[in-house]
């Protein structure tokens, strides 16, 4: 194994997700201004979260069987290309319809790159090395809902929503070209290649959806992205209305407070995940999953105390995701721990399918009941959502175990 081309696919991959992830969320930062300009309402708010992630999960079978056969780093790069390209023709959206139209381009076009970037990683790494490796790449998706919530919010004061988008469409752009140069397939890919385009699709999906651990840990990850997806979409305008704070700091706010600890979680649990892999990797990281959801699911009951003010709501919610970022840096190599090499990227697109399709009906239902609950009691009700996955865990350990 070429140590150092490993570590470089990491790097590269972590700075393409970063972006991925500033693409799709960053426009909840400036929900006020596109609620201003473009005359929505909460509930179309709403609709611009959940198109997106609907044409994401309905387009990713699709996606994970172009993945496991085609060279991965060349889809990861066209997929950045086109996606950027969708983010820039988002900033010139006039009309409700305009935006809902682009954001279910930016589904399709996004929705190739997980696939491919997972099982590459997976390809040339280990499973002594891989947790870290995933962990790396995770925390490049967190860093890009910080980096990519902060620069629409400050950007948006200042220049209008649209110039954000602008920004990172161009930083896409340069960014494919460089993933098309420098990216490569992993070791003994060719032969993996030719025994998945050997074998009929009927029987890879068959081999894939007839293991039983693997189902319930994708069932977990979409019950875990209910809540997810809430947060990530509707946190910015909570700090905005709750506290007064401006688009710039409820942007920051409401990404940081999330992904920052993220990011350090992401950290922890990828080198943990690798310190549980011998013997049994998928028992072992399951289990450090379960703790980590336990741990994190009454954190969020803060939001139904009477009076919390900004910085007990934000010390819950750091806490929680620094919890969650650990299981979830567990997540993925247990994925890989399960599926052969070979069915790795039909295997995460069919869990990033169930994930956005779960997590476009939080972020609707959200937008739906928002008037008449309130944010803080739907936010508090994810620690149920949490409770539940954890039990979708233990059904995975144990049936490893049988």
């Amino acid at each position: 194994m070429n140590l150092s081309l490993a570590w470089r696919t990491v790097a590269l991959l972590a700075c393409a997700a970063a972006l991925n992830y500033a693409d799709r969320t960053s426009i909840s930062s400036v929900f006020p201004l596109l609620r201003r300009d473009l005359g929505l309402t909460d509930k179309d708010l709403g609709a611009v979260g959940s198109y997106f992630l609907w044409a994401y999960a309905f387009a990713s079978p699709f996606a994970g069987y172009l993945a496991d056969r085609l060279p991965r780093g060349r889809l990861v790069a066209a997929s950045l290309f086109a996606w950027s390209l969708v983010t820039l023709w988002t900033s010139f959206a006039g009309s409700l319809r305009e935006l809902l139209a682009s954001r279910i381009l930016l589904g399709v076009a996004e929705c190739a790159y997980l696939p491919a970037a997972v099982a590459l990683i997976a390809d040339h790494h280990p499973s002594s090395s891989r947790g870290r490796a995933m962990a790396l790449h995770l925390m490049g998706l967190n860093a890009g809902l910080v980096g990519g919530g902060t620069l629409a919010g400050f950007l948006g004061e200042t220049h209008g929503w649209r110039f954000g988008l602008q920004i990172l469409a161009a930083a896409g752009v340069v960014l494919s070209g460089i993933c098309a140069l420098f990216l490569r397939e992993g070791p003994g890919r060719q032969a993996a290649t030719a025994r998945v385009a050997a074998e009929p699709l009927g029987a890879q999906l068959r081999s894939v959806l007839s293991n039983v651990p693997y189902l319930y840990l994708a069932v977990q990850a979409a019950l875990v992205s209910i809540g997810t997806w809430m947060f990530f979409n509707w946190m910015p305008l909570y700090f905005r209305e709750s506290f007064g704070l401006s688009l710039g700091i409820a942007g920051f706010s409401g990404t940081a407070t999330l992904q920052l600890s993220a990011v350090l979680g992401a950290l922890v649990g990828g080198f943990v995940s690798d310190r549980v892999s011998v013997g049994d990797p998928a028992r072992g990281r399951l289990r450090v999953m379960m703790i980590c959801y336990l741990f994190c699911a009454p954190c969020l009951l803060m939001f139904l105390v009477p009076g919390a003010g900004f910085a007990a709501i934000s010390a819950a919610v750091v806490v929680f995701s620094l919890m969650r970022a650990m299981a979830t840096a567990n997540e993925t190599p247990v994925m890989c721990d399960l599926i052969p090499a070979e069915n790795r990227s039909t295997a995460q697109a069919f869990m990033n399918m169930a994930n956005t399709i779960a997590g476009g009906i939080g972020v609707y239902v959200a937008g739906s009941f928002k008037e008449d609950y309130g944010l803080s009691a739907i936010f508090a009700g994810v620690s149920a959502v949490m409770l539940v996955a954890t039990f979708f865990v233990l059904l995975a350990s144990r049936q490893r175990r049988a």
